[in-house]
């Protein structure tokens, strides 16, 4: 995995100087640092030293000698501090207890209900990170950061859900200052984003750090997206951008509805709308989890009302790509996971119906993250805010 940089792009000469070129692990001299990074050497040194005495840096021994004394070498430490990062559902929670880099050092699934509201459900993911904690032996005190992911709407600034449909006595809590109040300590930082985003941030990180264009969708219970553009998570002046699942789908000549039904992209191609019309053709399903499961089976039905949604999806994405241009299109979610027949939608109209230079080199692929997805984004996001240079001169400062 490549370590998150605060960017979340290549390390490399910039407003995080030195550390920021150290992300990539790669021991180095003071003298190769200031070569690299255009700084002064007095400068590097100074710097190196503050990084060094917050653990950011560590010694690497020494590097070959061209005479005299071998000069010492430093490589990012990403065991310095670790992050936690929490993945919300309708009715699951994962905690991940991740170093600096984003290697997951502990993760656990409990099962909840998010409507039994904000305190009971964040004392439950809590007690799970203090336990995952007290299993690789860190204290609170040594979390930089905490990272949550809800399944909902939530302007990312205040950390607040914004008319969550699922998350009932939600709506508008301050949940960074319920958590710092759950755990006693004010000054954590807790960054709260919705739950696509932060799969966007991990899937990114994880398996396509090089391409800096991408957009993830999630098809589920709802429909949303997470957008990476210039290798940065795009979340819109309020944190609405992506809500992919209300974009109205325009009726199309191939299209087995009627021409007046013109509805939005969850009411038509979502889990629970699939396994609507799977009832309809007098088979019982439910849930998304039930039209995974008779797709599985290979019941045709249900198989070829999957490719029908994944044909929905991609008449939104046709213009999405031709607007945004990604590189990388990420299939994920619980339908998403139910093989090849909603990608195979989505392909079908995409490539038929986007611009051919945005087409040309476009890979439309599925997602690659296990269950610990959600929670290791999450936990991403925790982590560049952490290596960002105000959050390591407040550890400097925390220590004089």
């Amino acid at each position: 995995m490549t370590p998150p940089t605060p960017a979340g792009r290549a390390a490399g000469p910039g407003p995080g100087g030195p550390l920021e070129l150290m992300l990539d692990g790669v021991p180095r001299t003071r003298a190769e640092i200031a070569h690299l990074t255009g700084l002064s050497r007095s400068t590097v040194s100074a710097r190196v030293d503050e990084l060094l005495r917050a653990g950011v840096l560590a010694p690497a021994g020494a590097a070959a000698s061209s005479g005299g004394r071998p000069p010492a070498r430093v490589a990012f430490n990403p065991v310095a501090r670790v992050v936690v990062g929490i993945d919300l559902g309708a009715t699951h929670g994962t905690v991940a207890v991740c170093d600096l880099a984003g290697g997951v050092l502990s993760a656990e699934t409990i099962d909840l209900d998010i409507a039994d509201g904000p305190q009971p459900v964040l004392t439950a993911v809590l007690g799970t990170a203090g336990s995952l904690l007290d299993g690789v032996g860190r204290p609170w005190a040594d979390v930089a950061a905490l990272g949550l992911g809800l399944p909902g709407p939530v302007e990312h600034v205040t950390g607040r859900p914004v008319n969550p449909p699922i998350m009932p006595g939600w709506d508008r809590v301050d949940v960074p200052a319920l958590v710092q109040a759950e755990l006693g300590l004010p000054d954590l930082t807790v960054l709260v984003d919705n739950d696509v985003n932060v799969l966007a941030l991990g899937e990114h990180a994880t398996w396509w750090a090089e391409a800096d264009d991408l957009f993830y969708v999630k098809v589920s219970t709802g429909i949303g997206a997470g957008i990476v553009m210039g290798g940065t998570l795009q979340r819109g002046a309020r944190g609405s951008a992506g809500d992919l699942g209300h974009v109205r789908v325009p009726w199309a000549a191939d299209s087995p509805r009627p021409p007046e039904d013109e509805r939005e992209l969850e009411d038509i191609a979502s889990g629970p709308a699939i396994a609507a019309r799977l009832r309809e053709a007098g088979v019982d399903a439910r849930t998304s989890a039930d039209v995974v499961a008779f797709v599985r089976a290979g019941d045709r039905t249900a198989i070829e009302l999957v490719r029908q949604a994944g044909r929905e999806v991609g008449a939104v994405l046709a213009t999405v790509v031709n607007v945004l241009g990604p590189s990388v299109v990420v299939i994920g979610g619980t339908i998403g996971r139910a093989g090849e027949d909603l990608l195979a939608g989505v392909r079908e109209v995409v490539y038929r119906h986007s611009l051919p230079l945005a087409t040309e080199r476009l890979q439309i692929v599925p997602a690659r993250g296990d269950s610990n997805a959600g929670a290791l984004g999450a936990a991403i996001m925790a982590a560049r805010h952490a290596l960002a240079p105000e959050a390591i001169a407040s550890w400097l400062a925390r220590e004089d």
